[in-house]
């Protein structure tokens, strides 16, 4: 039944015979299972709930090939091809809330329950459910001057969206009426739960700011954001999230409103709300909509146009993994457990910020905090809190540094120490004089790979000799994204970059490769998550004896080649080959050697 045989059926809503009678003429559905719902719904009266949601609560499977559920999706889809309109499905980082809800009034968008989701000069794409209520049309034309396209949207979506949009619209527009933006004080507890949806519905004025940072925090750890980015501008603020490594633009804010959110969370981390000059850290431990404790780490620096926040956000999910869901094959993890069984001794974790260096280290140290050890810890700043683990705040303004802190940890009777990063020679001093005193010590480096941590340590100040007699060896890491499992295709493998991948190693070619396709579960990207490729180091004779003063780091890195490493690159491609991921995701981490 096309959308033109159905011109009588205009400026009316759907009703649930409507669609049970095309679904019996689609051959989706059961005669018997049809008849026994328009019964039942007919005994219950009118309802109302859109038809397709009525439907996709029986959770029928269709009678055609390939026999999927007919969800409120899959139905909804299925009628966008019914009526002849295009079927659309919204992304909300995609949609600019600010046109949304400037386009037209929420008790309009209310009343037809349509969302503009797309603009353009000439055009506007609006959401609707109701493919046969268009009297909305010519009015938003007229009152627009653009063309109007409909596109039908799951119903449930459409009033989400609606009320997401339109409230956080209200509390940034009543945010910039209000002269009095309160924010909570006196916070002293480190392990503080800040709770969440607390401020009641968002069109409560006096909680205008309250409600739009709830919105913020439980937005990103509904999009799995591990980073949010609150960024001032010259008349406006840019709030964006980063996700699976990509940062994705969310939301516009009024510089004024901005400034308020930015308060807002400095107080709820401990930090001085005054002081917008110096960069400042914080924290806050708070629960995600599912009811799961995060920890959130705050920064903030001064710009051009005012302070920039940063919320790193730590799921303790994430943060301390099984070591093959991070990535490591069967080679790998054996290494890393030899490594990590040695009783005394330096092993460092390299790569730069945001590598997963942070989350291999919590995951070793979980590991190896048994009740018959004492693991003690000195970071800047403490990323989570673990129970198993004595850990201790590098805290600058009391002159409590890398390398007191280590120095105090020493007097601890520890069994094994992680330092959250060697950044000068005291700090690597400190490191290097544990280890030699009989402790296991763990630690970073910003480092470009695995060898170039040696030549590093050298350049800092540390003596050959002291790295010959300490250091066990050196893990460098990066992070790739991962192929959606629920839309990845297997596809044909490109030759020429596989062999820029894997030279100038001799690696066999994959019959075939998977390719991201997209689809509404990792939001059409074709990626969902991310796996860390590697690269061991381990400390052989060979090695040691080229450790001196005018180390030659190609030299080096070939050495460690023949002696077992394999390169960021080659781990990278046994996970292409595997499926895991795709050759140019390897690549934009870890690049061919521009030298041997």
């Amino acid at each position: 039944m096309s959308g033109a045989s159905q011109q009588g059926k205009l400026n009316r809503k759907l009703e649930l015979a409507d669609l049970l009678d095309w679904l019996l003429a689609d051959g989706m559905v059961n005669p018997a299972d049809a008849d026994k719902l328009k019964q039942t719904r007919r005994a219950v009266g009118k309802s109302e709930l859109h038809p397709l949601v009525i439907l996709a609560t029986q959770k029928w499977k269709s009678l055609q090939p390939p026999h999927a559920a007919l969800d409120q999706e899959t139905l909804s889809e299925w009628l966008a091809k019914r009526v002849g309109l295009p079927y659309y499905h919204i992304d909300p980082l995609k949609i600019d809330v600010v046109t949304v809800a400037g386009a037209m009034s929420h008790a309009y968008a209310e009343r037809y329950k349509i969302l503009p989701v797309e603009f353009t000069a000439r055009e506007v794409v609006v959401a609707t459910a109701e493919p046969y209520v268009t009297e909305w049309q010519k009015e938003l034309e007229q009152a627009l001057h653009v063309t109007v396209k409909p596109v039908i949207v799951n119903p449930s979506d459409i009033s989400r969206y609606l009320a997401e949009f339109y409230n956080l619209a209200r509390s940034v527009k009543r945010a910039m009426q209000s002269k009095n933006v309160s924010v909570p004080s006196g916070i002293t507890n480190f392990e503080q739960l800040v709770e969440l949806g607390r401020s009641g519905k968002l069109d409560a004025n006096d909680q205008h700011v309250v409600q739009i940072v709830d919105w913020l925090l439980q937005y990103a750890f509904e999009q799995r954001a591990s980073d949010i980015h609150m960024e001032p501008r010259r008349e406006y603020g840019d709030v964006r999230f980063r996700i699976d490594g990509v940062m994705h633009p969310v939301y516009q804010i009024p510089s004024a409103v901005l400034n308020a959110v930015t308060s807002r969370v400095k107080a709820l981390g401990r930090m001085d709300v005054v002081e917008k000059r110096r960069p400042q850290d914080g924290r806050i431990k708070t629960r995600t909509p599912n009811g799961e404790e995060v920890e959130l780490r705050l920064s903030t620096m001064p710009t051009a146009f005012g302070e920039k926040l940063v919320m790193r956000i730590f799921d303790p999910e994430v943060l301390v993994q099984d070591f093959k869901d991070m990535g490591f094959g069967e080679e790998e993890l054996a290494g890393w457990n030899r490594l990590i069984a040695q009783p005394n001794g330096i092993i460092l974790v390299t790569g730069p910020t945001g590598s997963g260096k942070t989350t291999t280290l919590y995951s070793t140290l979980r590991q190896l905090a048994t009740p018959e050890v004492n693991v003690c810890t000195v970071e800047d700043p403490i990323e989570m809190v673990v129970p198993q683990f004595n850990q201790m705040q590098v805290q600058h303004n009391i002159g409590l540094d890398f390398a007191s802190g280590v120095r105090t940890l020493l007097r601890q009777d520890p069994d094994i120490i992680m330092v959250g990063e060697i950044r000068d020679a005291e700090t690597a001093e400190m490191a290097i004089q544990a280890a030699l005193t009989g402790h296991l010590v763990l630690s970073t480096l910003h480092t470009n790979d695995a060898p170039s941590a040696i030549t590093r340590l050298l350049d800092i100040g540390v003596p050959p000799y002291l790295i010959d007699s300490t250091l066990l060896g050196v893990l460098g890491q990066r992070l790739v994204r991962t192929l959606c499992p629920h839309c990845k295709t297997r596809g044909t493998l490109d030759e020429d970059l596989w062999k820029v991948l894997v030279a100038p190693w001799k690696s066999a070619l994959p019959a075939a490769v998977n390719q991201p396709k997209g689809c509404l579960e990792c939001r059409m990207t074709g990626y969902m998550g991310r796996v860390g490729i590697y690269e061991m180091l381990v400390m052989t004779p060979n090695l040691r004896r080229m450790v001196n003063a005018n180390c030659d780091l190609s030299a080096l890195r070939e050495q460690a080649y023949k002696d077992g490493m394999k390169p960021l690159r080659i781990n990278g491609a046994q996970k292409v080959a595997a499926g895991l991921t795709t050759i140019e995701e390897v690549l934009k981490v870890a690049p061919p050697q521009t030298s041997s």
